[in-house]
């Protein structure tokens, strides 16, 4: 194999980590997800204020 720079990898070896980074890299953030998990949360606490 002929000598690669500190940091280049052969094809092998970009696999590799190619790999290792969607295994480990978090789900994906969905920011309209949030708003929707964010705003129900608070309709059920003000409906929850309301009942009492």
């Amino acid at each position: 194999m002929n000598k690669v720079g500190k940091y280049q990898l052969d094809t092998k070896g970009k696999v590799a980590v190619t790999k290792y980074h969607e295994k480990n890299k978090p789900a994906k953030f969905d920011k309209k997800q949030q708003l929707e998990k964010i705003r129900a949360e608070y309709l059920k606490k003000k409906q929850e204020q309301t009942d009492k």
